[in-house]
């Protein structure tokens, strides 16, 4: 199994990690340059390794230990970006940008925090390296430029936007015709040492992986300018490996997604280095209070609170009737209250206030069970936040950093 570059790249990418030999060895480009130039740039190549030696540890630089703000990074354009921002806005944690062509903004909520706007890839980067903190990316950008590592920590793996899975496609007419699954694409004569399975993706480190994990050989991997789609049709790949969310652009282009075929399932996610966490003061308060934020408002997406009145005796005999209707339990079980009512001078009990919370795809259906157990007077309205005792996820990220 290889990986080919494109034809047109000026420069070779570096080596991957020597711990994943499915990569070809690819050797350092040379340059050559003459007269004073050469030693100038040689005077420059030595101070930047000599500085780079001296501000890296471990992979991580000494800003880490150095500065005293926490940074975040986000999503710089595109569709991300904008649910990324519309999402903390969402949680009360508006990013303030004085201008938008900066990359700088800040959140006041939390004054020791900087934003930092940034290509996702970048942003996972800069985790691994220590100059982030914090992060909001895919899932599958963590796996592809995290390839792993121990210090990244998926703090929040479903923000609820992003949608999408990694996925092997490959044409659904001439020699694939037939061909629906990944065990079957591996089994076709076609593919030798001489002639494998060409594969064009963005996903060098993923893709070779999988192809690895499922015993399938005899492949090679390269990358395509454009879109992918067109690379089978240009006769440059017999397949694709790339991101799908609806998969119609699949379809309007003759490509099928097969059984097995499917890396990973991603989404936006909530990121974080292990080493900021635990060694960075106030990080790991900061993070407690996005997590805290994010939890409540995604509990509460999509949930309405119903609140009706119910004539009865005591509130005992309400809540018998409400539990014959499968739809009236609420997150815990109903709230039930007297409500106070006054006739000839006195003071009585003649109604109960009902409370539920109810997902919006049963919300009709709840309102037409209440009118049938006696609810009048139904009142609707959707929910912000459902803050539990404590979030699962804090309890499960103390438990990861060995807290």
């Amino acid at each position: 199994m290889s990986i080919a570059t494109p034809l047109n790249a000026t420069l070779q990418r570096s080596p991957p990690p020597p711990s994943f030999s499915v990569f070809s060895p690819i050797h350092p480009t040379t340059l050559s340059v003459t007269g004073t130039r050469k030693r100038c740039l040689r005077m420059v190549v030595t101070s930047c390794v000599s500085h780079s030696q001296s501000s890296v540890q471990n992979g991580v630089t000494d800003a880490v230990s150095a500065r005293n703000q926490i940074r975040l990074g986000l999503p710089s354009k595109g569709r991300m970006a904008t649910d990324t921002l519309d999402l903390l806005k969402d949680c009360q944690l508006s990013v303030k940008q004085v201008n938008p062509r900066q990359y700088v903004a800040q959140i006041p909520q939390l004054p020791n925090t900087e934003v930092w706007f940034q290509r996702p890839k970048d942003i996972v980067r800069k985790l691994l390296s220590g100059d982030f903190d914090l992060g909001i990316v895919g899932l599958d950008i963590v796996s592809e430029f995290g390839q792993g590592n121990d210090d990244l920590i998926i703090v929040h793996e479903a923000l609820n936007f992003g949608d999408c899975h990694l996925s092997l496609a490959i044409p659904n007419y001439g020699i694939f015709e037939n061909i629906n699954s990944l065990k079957e694409l591996a089994q076709m004569p076609q593919w030798t040492a001489e002639r494998p399975l060409r594969v064009a993706t963005g996903f060098t480190y993923l893709g070779p992986k999988f192809m690895k994990d499922n015993g399938i050989k005899h492949v090679t991997f390269s990358t395509a300018d454009g879109a992918l789609e067109a690379a089978p049709a240009m006769g440059i790949a017999d397949a694709i490996l790339d991101l799908v969310s609806s998969g119609t652009t699949l379809k309007e282009n003759n490509l099928k997604e097969i059984e097995g075929g499917v890396v990973l399932q991603s989404q936006a996610a909530l990121v974080a280095s292990r080493r900021a966490l635990t060694e960075r003061t106030g990080a790991l308060d900061t993070v407690h209070e996005i997590l805290e934020r994010l939890e409540a408002h995604l509990k509460a997406a999509g949930q309405f609170t119903v609140v009706a009145n119910m004539r009865g005796t005591d509130a005992e005999e309400v809540a018998v009737r409400l539990k014959t209707q499968p739809s009236l339990s609420g997150l815990q079980g109903p709230t039930i209250s007297p409500v106070y009512c006054k006739r000839d001078g006195k003071v009585s009990i003649e109604f109960y206030a009902i409370v539920i919370c109810v997902p919006k795809k049963a919300l009709y259906e709840s309102v037409q069970q209440l009118r049938a157990v006696g609810g009048s007077g139904v009142l609707v309205s959707p929910l912000t936040y459902i803050f539990d005792e404590e979030t699962p996820r804090w309890s499960q990220l103390l438990s990861n950093l060995g807290l």
